[in-house]
């Protein structure tokens, strides 16, 4: 073990272990075989590669991704350890000089696809048998799984690796596997009587918001305006999506990009390439996007349409806050979702289609229940938690105790008397007394029809998804779904049995995380923010430089450490996270120079003796409604002070308070006509109707100079609230 530490700390400028590492990487030293199952961002890689480090010979990892191979082989270059890659980006003369340095024992690493593996029947397979290969790595172990969720048949030909190569060690890794998927791994990959290793599944970094599906490309512009410096994911179900909602976001001024399986590789390579170097802020993809991408500071995950499976829902958001900064997974969940997933998941295999219709009702239960969002997840993979994280939308939320037994009989009568044939649109119009033509004439002679005419469908929607999570009632989950009756729904209607239920009366969404001085704390030391943003900006210049990506240099976590510990000397560089004795040669003078400018010019000195472990503030409640920085906005707004001067004491952009400033109108607390001539409202308004997309641009190119983009805003927004109001009003 001493020799692993020696290796972490020198290169990879690490004091200790994470999570089972350490057990990991001696297994692996001690030539046995490994299954490693440890969330993203735990760092699965130097479960291998510090054994690449101690053994003799050649690590051979098997990656899917061109880009993932060139991040990783990048990284290990900066930290001085030979390594390279091999895939089909490269020329002819490029393979033979990386399998020359091979042959030659001069690479530690080789990264490969599994594609590269099982061409012309294992060729390059069998000229590995000449090479001192020192271990094999399988990673995203889980495509090699039927039951996975991203299976890729060029996996299936690494079952024959043990029987080729018996005494070499084969190290398994994924982020993502429910207990089938890794007795599957384990089979499919021949290890033997390995040792598995499973790490806890908890991202204590990341809060987890569920919201209903509703202005979804507004409500992604107001949450991209307030954290104006942050870098994210957006996944989207189709490629059409990610377009539209590209070229939205940037006619909205938001930097960003699309990313799909349809855009010709090249375009693909040059965006992703584009992302990682913090050249583009958002990416908005299909699942084609993202498995392992090693970008350290994405600060978000929004799903702008449902994933099919946790196992996806937690690969992806699992892509935010790897620096282990806090960081969002924000859910936009709608049942029509639900629906166009069942009709995928159909298919002529019917057990396939059975797992995966069963996947998409667990994706659908962490969506709709009230309980803990990160209790679900953790439990989903088999890991208990108490609940109460102070950190998902359900546990920030206020709820009230509902006694919704008179409500429940009379939807559980229409059921019954209904004889349980009919879905739940069909029953919600039925108890409101709808005049559909679905609602036929013996319908409407039934007792029941028309009794629940006084609530609206959201209430009764509402009402049917808690009987369901509470086993009050049932889904029958066909093509065609209905609601069924179960045990429990006839002690309601026939033993008298109460029905109490928690209703939300304060519902926190994912409204703006606090600044970042008081979301992340370095043993209570404040951050230098201004240096913080100076040393984020001398490693972009030096990544441009070097052609690669920023936290390949350093991650956010480790200059947030500088900012606030203040190094003045090699010495105490060391004591900063990320910082090896390589990276502490190669670029320490370079970030050394900035700190000490700064720590000069405003009479600072070192407080590296105050150094412990980070930690991260519990969230705070806050207000939920108008919330953190709008709070703040709102209050200086109403003390007098216009926007000019609120984004100057604020030192935030006019664009930003403007647009919270529009999400006030939107919201009701703030009219239109304190903050705009109310005459140009009305032809804004006649504009916006036209338009499937909302564009501010398109408007203004209309309507010319004499209206403003932020009157065009404000009035659009109005014509939002009205819009909000009217739907909130049907019957």
């Amino acid at each position: 073990m001493e020799k692993s530490l020696e290796i972490l700390k020198k290169y990879f400028g690490y004091n200790r272990f994470r999570l089972t590492q350490a057990n990991a990487v001696e297994n692996v030293i001690a030539k046995k075989d490994t299954f490693v199952l440890m969330p993203t961002g735990g760092g699965k890689s130097l479960c291998y590669q510090v054994p690449a480090l101690v053994l003799e010979g050649t690590a051979i990892v098997i990656s899917p991704l061109i880009a993932l191979m060139k991040d990783q082989v990048d990284a290990l270059r900066a930290n001085g350890i030979s390594a390279a890659f091999l895939n089909s980006s490269m020329n002819p003369n490029e393979q033979n000089e990386t399998f020359r340095q091979l042959k030659d024992g001069k690479l530690k690493l080789l990264y490969v696809a599994p594609e590269k593996l099982s061409a012309d029947n294992g060729h390059f397979l069998n000229l590995l048998k000449d090479i001192n290969i020192s271990l094999f790595a399988v990673d995203e172990a889980h495509c090699v799984s039927h039951w996975g969720h991203d299976f890729r048949p060029d996996y299936l030909f690494l079952n024959g690796i043990k029987e080729q190569f018996p005494q070499t060690p084969i190290i398994a890794l994924t982020a993502s596997a429910d207990e089938i998927t890794r007795q599957d791994i384990i089979k499919q990959l021949n290890l033997q009587d390995p040792t598995v290793l499973i790490s806890s599944f908890n991202r204590a970094n990341i809060k987890y918001f569920v919201q209903p599906k509703q202005s979804v490309s507004n409500h992604i512009i107001q949450y991209l305006n307030e954290h104006p410096n942050d870098s994210g994911i957006i996944y989207c179900l189709s490629r059409k999506g990610t377009e539209e909602l590209a070229n939205y976001l940037k006619e909205n001024g938001i930097n960003a990009a699309y990313y799909h399986a349809g855009i010709p590789s090249v375009e693909r390579a040059k965006v992703q390439d584009d992302f990682i170097k913090d050249k583009i802020r958002v990416m908005i993809a299909t699942i084609a996007f993202g498995m392992g991408i090693d970008k350290s500071n994405v600060r978000f995950v929004i799903h702008a349409d449902l994933p099919k499976n946790i196992e996806s829902y937690y690969q992806e958001t699992g892509r935010a806050g790897r620096d282990g900064l806090p960081s969002e997974a924000i859910l936009f969940y709608s049942n029509a979702d639900v629906m166009k997933l069942k009709n995928f998941a159909m298919s002529e295999n019917e057990e396939q289609s059975s797992l995966m219709l069963r996947k998409l009702q667990q994706m659908t239960d962490f969506a709709e229940m009230h309980k803990c969002r990160r209790q679900y997840l953790m439990e989903y993979f088999g890991e208990s938690h108490p609940g109460n994280c102070n950190s998902c939308d359900y546990c920030l939320s206020e709820f009230e105790n509902w006694d919704a037994t008179i409500d429940a009989q009379k939807l559980l009568s229409a059921i019954f008397r209904l004889k349980e044939r009919f879905g739940k649109n069909l029953i919600i119009d039925f108890l409101r007394g709808s005049k559909s033509v679905k609602i036929k004439d013996y319908m409407k002679d039934m007792p029941t029809y028309g009794i629940g005419a006084n609530s609206d469908k959201k209430y009764w929607q509402n009402l049917i998804r808690q009987l369901i999570i509470n086993d009050f009632l049932k889904d029958s989950n066909d093509e065609y779904p209905v609601l069924k009756l179960t045990e429990s729904s006839k002690e309601i209607l026939f033993n008298s049995r109460k029905v109490n239920l928690q209703k939300v009366k304060d519902l926190v969404k994912a409204v703006t995380v606090e600044d970042i001085e008081t979301t992340y704390e370095t043993n209570e030391i404040d951050a230098n923010l201004d240096l913080f943003d100076e040393l984020r900006m001398v490693r972009r210049q030096k990544a441009e430089q070097e052609n690669v990506p920023p936290y390949v240099i350093l991650s956010d976590a480790s200059l947030m450490e500088l900012a606030s510990y203040l190094p003045n000397s090699k010495e105490e560089l060391a004591q900063i996270s990320g910082f090896g004795a390589f990276k502490i040669e190669k670029y320490g003078e370079l970030f050394l120079n900035v700190i000490q400018d700064h720590c000069t010019i405003h009479e600072l000195n070192s407080k590296i003796s105050e150094k412990a472990p980070k930690k991260i503030r519990a969230p705070k409640e806050g207000n939920k409604n108008i919330s953190g920085t709008y709070t703040t906005t709102f209050q200086m707004y109403k003390d007098g002070n216009n926007i000019e001067e609120i984004a100057k004491i604020r030192n935030l952009s006019i664009n930003t308070i403007q647009n919270h400033f529009a999400n006030f109108v939107i919201a009701g607390a703030i009219k239109p006509s304190e903050l705009m001539d109310v005459e140009k409202i009305d032809p804004i308004i006649s504009i916006a109707k036209t338009q499937t997309i909302q564009s501010l641009k398109a408007i203004k190119e209309e309507l010319g100079e004499d209206f403003s983009y932020f009157e065009i805003n404000i009035a659009v927004a109005f014509y939002k609230s009205l819009e909000m109001e009217n739907n909130g009003n049907e019957s």
